[in-house]
């Protein structure tokens, strides 16, 4: 017989709450020196040797018979080709959640605009797009094509030129559902390489990867340490931690749904985090029940076990604001508000990557097909950090047109201000521009 599951259970009136919370969530993204260091290696190389450097760590790391870069570079018609491959229900679902997601992000465009000051000076934003993107997919039998939709459509949103996805084929595994998810989204490059390796082509660009200004995407410890490491060289959207859910219901809500939105976080691996905030101490004792009764139905049953009793939790509060109090000191990056008047909750939450609202939201369908990005801030850096978007791959030049009026009257103030920093040349600078002086 399977021994229960051992969830945690806190009570936000315990005087040591806060230091408990504090160790529930605590998480170090952190690389080892043997990764760190094989990391550097890895970029070094491709920096100096380029292609034949790829090549090498593809065919070392990935198994994969690569003779050139010519063997590991998919072309547009291989992408239209895999459309044909995957089921028709599994092309409707993808073009579906596309256009909800491509809908949803046109919304986050961001124009350029100016303004006329009485004197004729025009001051402004000139708001452009990143000329080029790498989005980094994780391949082989793990499949991510919501992954490819929520990274690539913003981009092409935002008016990127060119979209230039990298994924490994490990062993030659290519995965069809994620290559028809490029065609879908509008991916205009793929080469099948993965790793530190393929960071750093994107980062440095070879004879056959050309840089790019951006990457995003998910991938392994060698993945997001390589990120870390080119980032300044080109921007990256995140080093994301493990998979997280807080979920905060009055009671009202079926156990068994509570129970599965908990899982639906806790199958990613075991270091994902589920919690669950509730004032109805009974509530809780339900949910605990349904984890109990729903947890051997599940196909990743055991990780979800080790997610749950390593890093989930039951939190007992006493009433609304102390769980909103909570809900914004974990800053979670999926926050479902299953209560039964979540518009009332809303302007008290501050901190959350995405926020579900009410009974029927499960946080499910925000990873697949809502519209928003699935790719949130984790780790509590919701505090600071936004959901991935339009904006990203968007970015603004101040604009300045001064006439003869203004540049005299604004010149006369930044003469004061860079004699007072001793900048003398500045100051000269703009009195030269100072009418009759």
């Amino acid at each position: 017989m399977t021994a229960p599951i051992a969830i945690r259970r806190l009570n936000a009136a315990d005087p040591d709450f806060a230091r408990h919370l504090d160790h529930l969530l605590s998480w170090e993204s952190v690389s080892d020196d043997a990764v760190n260091q094989r990391v550097l290696d890895i970029i070094q190389a491709v920096r100096e040797r380029g292609d034949a450097a790829v090549v090498e760590f593809t065919q070392r790391f990935d198994g994969v018979a690569a003779s050139s870069m010519a063997d590991l570079i998919l072309p547009r018609e291989r992408l239209e080709l895999a459309l044909t491959r995957i089921s028709d229900e599994q092309r409707q679902a993808l073009e579906t959640a596309a256009t909800r997601v491509r809908s949803y992000h046109e919304k986050q465009k961001q124009e350029s605009w100016t303004y006329t000051e009485a004197d004729g000076t025009v001051l402004g934003q000139q708001v452009t797009p990143l000329d080029r993107a790498g989005l980094y997919v994780p391949g082989g039998k793990a499949s991510y094509p919501s992954s490819v939709l929520m990274n690539a459509i913003p981009a092409k949103v935002a008016g990127v030129q060119e979209v230039v996805m990298v994924v490994p084929t490990p062993r030659g595994e290519i995965n069809e559902i994620v290559l028809a998810a490029a065609c879908v989204a509008g991916v205009d490059r793929v080469f099948t390489i993965g790793g530190a390796q393929a960071v750093a082509a994107l980062a440095y660009g070879t004879e056959s990867v050309l840089q790019v200004d951006k990457i995003v995407g998910p991938g392994n410890i060698y993945v997001a340490t390589a990120k870390r490491h080119v980032f300044g060289q080109v921007g990256i959207d995140m080093i994301a931690g493990p998979s997280e859910i807080l979920v905060v219901c009055d009671g009202g809500t079926d156990p068994d749904w509570i129970a599965m939105d908990l899982f639906s976080q806790a199958e990613h691996d075991e270091d994902a985090q589920s919690i669950l905030v509730s004032p109805d101490a009974g509530f809780l004792d339900r949910v605990a029940a349904s984890i109990e009764k729903l947890l051997p139905t599940m196909e990743r049953a055991e990780i979800i076990r080790t997610s749950l009793q390593n890093r989930g939790a039951l939190i007992l509060v006493a009433d609304q604001a102390q769980a909103c109090q909570v809900a914004n000191r974990i800053a979670p990056e999926h926050l479902e508000l299953s209560v039964a008047d979540p518009q009332a909750w809303l302007p008290h939450i501050r901190h959350a990557g995405a926020i579900f609202m009410g009974r029927y939201t499960a946080e499910a369908l925000g990873d697949y097909c809502a519209g928003p990005n699935h790719v949130l801030p984790t780790s509590g850096t919701a505090r600071f950090s936004s959901p991935l978007g339009v904006y990203d791959f968007q970015k603004r030049s101040s604009i300045i047109f001064c006439s003869a009026d203004g540049a005299s009257e604004l010149g006369r103030t930044a003469s004061v201000l860079a004699r007072g920093e001793s900048l003398t040349a500045h100051a000269r600078s703009a009195e030269y521009r100072i009418k009759g002086e």
